[in-house]
């Protein structure tokens, strides 16, 4: 790979490294599963980088990069032996001043959204990026229309599972 391109891509990656930081959190649990996943993604973009073509936005083909790395990846630890989140057992000391409610919301969004399926994890990923129908469609793979669907029928499985 030649240094202008090995540029290119690490200003692109510093650039929209956030989005690599969001589909870690939404397939992890704890700081060092975030970090190992956020590496792998970084090596698997790397390595795919000389075949983007350009055809679409950098970001819109690292997500689909990211994503489909965090699904395999995901895929892989479900036949591992489950262990309990670190930050779910730890003793916690809240200030005065601090209000768990908004973080309390978040984590409760948050296992929600782990309850889905891999392809609705990423729909709603990209929804709550105000990524477009079409953009979104062309991301997963899917037409607009099946995106427009799965959504709404998203929206209701997660009013489900947060209002039993």
């Amino acid at each position: 790979m030649t240094k202008d391109l090995e540029h290119q891509f690490v200003t692109e990656l510093e650039h929209n490294q956030n989005i690599v930081h969001k589909v870690c959190t939404l397939y992890t649990n704890d700081r060092d599963s975030h970090n190992d996943l956020f590496q792998e993604i970084t090596i698997q973009l790397w390595k795919a980088y000389p075949k983007f073509r350009g055809e679409s936005k950098f970001s819109t083909w690292m997500y689909r990069v990211a994503l489909n790395t965090a699904i395999t990846l995901y895929r892989k630890s479900k036949k591992s032996i489950p262990t309990q989140d670190y930050e779910s057992v730890m003793f916690k000391i809240t200030a005065d001043e601090y209000d768990p409610t908004e973080e309390q919301q978040l984590k409760l969004m948050y296992n929600a959204v782990r309850q889905l399926g891999d392809v609705d994890k990423a729909l709603v990923f990209l929804y709550l990026e105000d990524k477009d129908y079409r953009e979104i469609a062309e991301t997963l793979g899917i037409t607009e229309v099946n995106a427009r669907v799965k959504m709404n029928r998203i929206k209701n499985k997660l009013k489900t599972i947060l209002n039993p």
